[in-house]
């Protein structure tokens, strides 16, 4: 039977929405491929299951982008796009710290989408990337120039914090315990398995990487970035 509600109220059934009853715009077949790597991965990420995902042949979905390639970029363009900077900022270190939590933030909504936010801009000259790509590049550098950096110190304070965020979540997201339900720390990350005279730092240190975690150490890592950035660059009040 035909559920006449949604009709009524002008809204589409969630479970079939972008399944070929509503216009495709290059929005939807960029969330429709997010959708998908979130669920199979990059390499799950076909150009025909793209064009199921949106219930329309492929040649619609190569309307809005040229290929495969031109989806991985757009992936990154729609995650990038949720993370903002306040320009205007007062302080400069805050805003940074608040940047660096949101996107440790989308990095755990979209773990499988991390490695395309990382080597996708990369791989493409700056100019020519999307511009929802180079809005925090722009952003950040108007908050330190704002704050009294110079443009070329404020660069490397957006280089160093973006290198450190980049080596951040992908070192989180590979914390794998292979026996979780373990209580002895050795046993818990697989420790066992290394030679114990070739490894005794690792064996040492097993209770504190047992106990990772990952908003703590983002947390401890931008305290000794940006109080080193800020005492070696001619910044604010210097």
């Amino acid at each position: 039977m035909t559920d006449h509600r949604n009709a009524r109220s002008g809204r589409s059934d969630p479970a079939t929405a972008g399944r070929g009853d509503g216009p495709v715009t290059r929005a939807t077949v960029l969330h429709a491929a997010l959708e998908i790597i979130d669920r199979d991965g990059v390499d799950g990420l076909s150009m025909r299951r793209l064009a199921d995902a949106v219930g329309r042949d492929p040649m619609v979905v190569y309307r809005h982008v040229a290929n495969k390639a031109a989806v991985l970029d757009g992936v990154a363009e729609v995650v990038f796009a949720q993370l903002s900077v306040d320009a205007s900022a007062a302080d400069w270190a805050a805003q940074l710290r608040v940047v660096a939590r949101d996107f440790r933030r989308l990095a755990l909504a979209h773990p499988k989408a991390v490695p395309l936010l990382v080597t996708r801009p990369l791989a493409t000259p700056l100019g020519l990337r999307p511009q929802a790509v180079v809005r925090p590049l722009e952003d950040i550098l108007a908050l330190l120039t704002g704050a009294g950096f110079s443009g070329a110190d404020a660069l490397h304070i957006y280089r160093a914090l973006f290198g450190f965020l980049y080596g951040h979540v992908l070192n989180e997201l590979q914390e794998i315990v292979e026996r979780p339900e373990e209580t002895d720390e050795v046993l818990r990350l697989g420790l066992h398995r290394l030679p114990l005279a070739e490894f005794p730092l690792l064996r040492v240190l097993a209770p504190v990487l047992a106990a990772y975690d990952g908003a703590t150490e983002l947390e401890r890592g931008l305290d000794i970035l940006l109080t080193g950035l800020a005492e070696t660059l001619s910044g604010p009040g210097r």
